[in-house]
């Protein structure tokens, strides 16, 4: 019988203190999150080199396809959403993130399928680099090298990039979506080149650097933003479809690394219904509870309340094409802040830098990466162990 506490440690109450003791938070991340956290830079400049040694021209010699689809689940998963970001509204052919085993009924040979897992086993990943085989699809697997995803890319006499299975999938996000961009570019789907992934490769080191484990916390942006997110219910939602990616990718971690419930998406939708909840028994209601004779500058009243992260595309390029005018997402998010002011829900805000739509969204993942292990590690959790996931995957294949 599997006990349901086993491995499950921590405290529910954040620890303040120990964000700012390197020590103590090198004792309690064992498994090296933070390090592997701020390897991302190093990620995009290593697997573009290993995709840059793949025979990824193969893709190109049967001309552009009808639709792309990129297989895998979690992280893997998330690549999809940002090729399909990346390559935008103009992209000349549909992409498709999929998540499931196998493929969609419809793919055939005027197709591609992007299969990637970290571990090179995911069933979803090699469920569909299976099913592209079998139906003629041209097929690119992405995933740790010697394992069952290249076996099936062998056998296939596709592409096949490995990634070295040097963090786990968390924290790989960038090791994993390089290779996807970079395929894509070959079919003339999107428009990267090696001068925005070295400027991206370089945001993402300058935020390790600000967020490293001995900045302090009023210096460091990721242990600021963990400390405002402990013990209230996050709603992280992004201002355009660059910042929706980015948003999602903080309630994967926020739930993953420090165990938190989490409300994530895009901005657009959230007016459409879910802005109410700033309404609600954790939002205005709450504060409408607070003593009006309590000091100001106090925390917040006991209880558990909304904390709302707004992660905003900052319309750098405002030439670029979007789904929706510049000036419509810009006056979204000034609402949204304005409504969480009058109902007395803290809002911390992330806004994009950089000149391109990847350094752009490297700039909005990079500080929530890390305040998400921030989180867990003021709560006492190793946010590198997940029991849950553990035992799951026991209670599932019984």
């Amino acid at each position: 019988m599997i006990d349901g506490t086993a491995g499950v440690s921590g405290r529910r109450e954040p620890d303040e203190a120990l964000l700012d003791d390197p020590a103590a938070l090198a004792e309690r991340d064992p498994g090296g999150m933070l390090r592997h956290t701020a390897s991302a830079g190093a990620q995009v400049r290593e697997t573009a080199a290993l995709a840059a040694e793949a025979n990824l021209q193969v893709l190109a010699d049967e001309g552009r396809p009808r639709a792309v689809v990129i297989a895998g689940i979690g992280t893997a998963g998330r690549t999809g959403d940002v090729l399909a970001t990346v390559a935008g509204p103009r992209c000349p052919v549909p992409v498709i993130p999929h998540r499931s085993a196998g493929v969609p009924g419809w793919v055939g040979a005027a197709d591609v399928v992007i299969a990637v897992s970290a571990s090179g086993r995911s069933p979803e990943a090699l469920g569909a680099a299976e099913a592209a085989h079998r139906r003629g699809a041209r097929l690119v697997a992405v995933g740790a090298p010697d394992s069952q995803l290249q076996s099936v890319a062998e056998r296939a006499r596709a592409p096949f990039i490995p990634v070295p299975r040097r963090a786990p999938a968390r924290a790989s996000l960038w090791a994993l979506t390089v290779p996807v961009l970079l395929a894509a570019r070959t079919l003339g789907l999107v428009k990267v080149n090696e001068a925005d992934l070295a400027e991206t490769a370089a945001r993402l080191d300058a935020d390790a650097d600000r967020c490293r484990p001995t900045a302090e916390s009023f210096v460091n942006p990721a242990k600021s933003l963990a400390l405002g997110l402990a013990g209230s219910v996050p709603i992280v939602w992004g201002s355009s479809p660059l910042a929706t990616v980015a948003a999602r990718r903080f309630g994967d971690t926020l739930s993953a690394n420090a165990r938190y419930p989490v409300v994530s998406g895009a901005l657009g939708e959230a007016g459409r219904g879910r802005v109410g909840l700033l309404d609600g028994v954790f939002g205005g209601l709450a504060e409408g509870e607070r003593d009006i004779f309590a000091d100001p500058d106090e925390e917040a009243p006991s209880g558990t309340r909304l904390r709302l992260v707004l992660l905003r595309d900052g319309g750098l390029n405002p030439e670029d094409d979007a789904d929706e005018p510049l000036d419509v997402e810009e006056r979204r998010a000034d609402a949204v802040q304005t409504l969480a002011e009058r109902r007395g829900v803290r809002c911390d805000v992330v806004t994009a830098e950089g000149g391109s739509a990847l350094e752009r969204l490297a700039s909005l993942v990079a500080v929530p990466d890390f305040a998400s292990i921030y989180l867990a590690l003021a709560h006492g959790l190793d946010p590198m162990a997940v029991p849950a996931i553990t035992e799951m995957k026991e209670l599932a294949n019984q």
